[in-house]
């Protein structure tokens, strides 16, 4: 049984920093794929960063290049989003997901992955 567990969301100013954190467990052999996504009030769900779990090769949505870096500790199974420069469009609950079975698209398409967490909220003012 996978399970991933976000945390590090909260209320941050305009210009501010957020680092949130997705602990793994209930598998052995990592994933493909693992990323963030996101989803505001009344808006379909987006890919915000994927990362290969066994090469490193990161992908990002154009809106948060530049400002997001997503990253991995394989000894910790932990994934992690540093959030700097947010802003109010950034305010949303972020989700981690893996997927087993597919390899990371630049396209972030929830529809690749498999397993989800429930979520913590981000709330840029």
């Amino acid at each position: 049984h996978v399970q991933l567990v976000e945390s590090g969301g909260g209320q941050v100013e305009a210009g501010g920093s957020l680092k949130l954190s997705c602990a793994a467990s209930g598998y052995v052999d990592k994933g493909f794929c693992i990323g963030w996504f996101r989803q505001a009030p009344g808006k379909e769900r987006e890919g915000v960063a994927a990362i290969n779990a066994s090469g490193g090769r990161t992908y990002y949505r154009n809106s948060v290049k530049g400002r997001f870096t997503i990253s991995q500790d394989n000894a910790k199974n932990t994934l992690y989003l540093q959030m700097n420069s947010l802003n109010t469009e950034d305010t949303a609950m972020y989700y981690c997901a893996a997927s087993f079975y597919r390899a990371c698209h630049s396209d972030l398409a929830p529809w690749r992955f498999d397993y989800w967490g429930q979520g913590t909220q981000v709330t840029v003012s």
